[in-house]
């Protein structure tokens, strides 16, 4: 039974990372703002996400939680929420520290995840349990948030406009040229492809036109496959890795032919802004984290991983399972992303 016949007051947010799943969470509360405009929206966010959400979500009020600052970032987002109360909160994340931050947010409804996808004892935090989808993925769960709010039930989508000098940036940047981004890193190295596997894929594209950029952030791993990426190559690429800000990153994504990334934020942030992308998977079930409009171009090789590592198939593990062997990704052959970004460009008509 939804909570609320008609639109409420407020609502809080808790969603404080990654950039893959605040990007998943914006389609859900970007769903409430549609047929709820009038509800006042406050989302608690990384330092990382804050930045991200703010812009791209000018409506909703932000407050940043910084957890390097420990516990006075804590307190520093209970000062900030002194005296205030929400209507409802949708606790969507399950870390202890979320939980332990939610404690200072006062809300007549505190919604958080069933007995199916909770876990770190969020369930001692929430008093409405959110029912899972049938669907794996993440982001049909937080549908589901907005749904037993009330919400009417539709398709995931997303509105994003981005500052206007970062498009403008980012037009300078890549002109008319077809052009294939790839940010080769995420935030845990063991989720990255091999420099080896990168570099066929990029001679490929070059031989077909493409330009090809490179993407990422300015951590030491990151730059480091970069580097390594181009030594490798006999044509030339654009290597950004680390010299663009969070916003730009995105820029540059959506005015791209297509994109590819393993399991990590700019994966689905090109989702978000709607450009192709190839997602690269072993550790995780791309059911459960894959870019979710482009999920049928997934190369995963998750099922073989998870069946050498437990003997079982994904249907008899637990929701989220991950792949604990470390070199799983190196499972990823080119010849299977090549194939898959041939599909791609044929079946979106996407050659140069």
């Amino acid at each position: 039974m939804a909570l609320f016949s008609s639109a409420p007051d407020s609502l809080c947010i808790l969603r404080l990372s990654a950039i893959g799943d605040v990007c998943n969470a914006i389609a859900a509360v970007q769903s409430i703002q549609r047929q709820w405009p009038e509800t006042k929206l406050t989302w608690i966010a990384g330092k990382a996400e804050a930045s991200l959400i703010a812009p791209l979500m000018p409506d909703v009020e932000v407050i940043t939680y910084d957890k390097r600052a420990g516990w006075q970032g804590v307190k520093t987002v209970w000062n900030i929420l002194k005296g205030r109360r929400f209507d409802a909160l949708l606790h969507m994340q399950t870390a202890l520290r979320a939980s332990v931050l939610s404690i200072g947010i006062k809300a007549r409804y505190r919604l958080g995840f069933d007995k199916t996808r909770v876990s770190d004892l969020q369930q001692w935090f929430t008093n409405v349990k959110v029912p899972s989808p049938e669907s794996l993925h993440v982001l049909d769960g937080f549908m589901a948030f907005a749904e037993t709010l009330g919400v009417k039930p539709e398709t995931p989508r997303w509105s994003i406009t981005l500052p206007d000098q970062d498009t403008a940036w980012a037009s300078e940047m890549i002109g008319d040229t077809p052009t294939l981004i790839i940010a080769p890193a995420a935030s845990k190295t063991f989720k990255n492809w091999t420099a080896e596997g990168y570099a066929a894929v990029i001679e490929h594209a070059a031989s077909l036109g493409f330009r090809i950029l490179l993407a990422g952030g300015p951590g030491k791993s990151e730059l480091e496959l970069g580097e390594k990426i181009q030594r490798l190559l006999s044509v030339k690429v654009d290597n950004l890795i680390g010299k663009t800000t969070l916003l730009q990153m995105v820029a540059l994504e959506q005015q791209a032919k297509l994109v590819l990334a393993p399991d990590s934020g700019p994966a689905h942030l090109a989702n978000a802004i709607g450009t192709p992308v190839i997602g690269l998977y072993a550790h995780h079930n791309p059911a459960r984290t894959g870019p979710y409009r482009w999920r049928d171009y997934v190369v995963s090789v998750y099922e073989d991983a998870i069946l050498a590592e437990t003997g079982k198939t994904p249907a008899d593990i637990a929701w989220r399972t991950r792949v604990k062997d470390e070199n799983a990704m190196q499972r990823i052959t080119p010849e299977n992303v090549i194939n898959t970004f041939d599909r791609l460009l044929k079946d979106k008509e996407l050659q140069p």
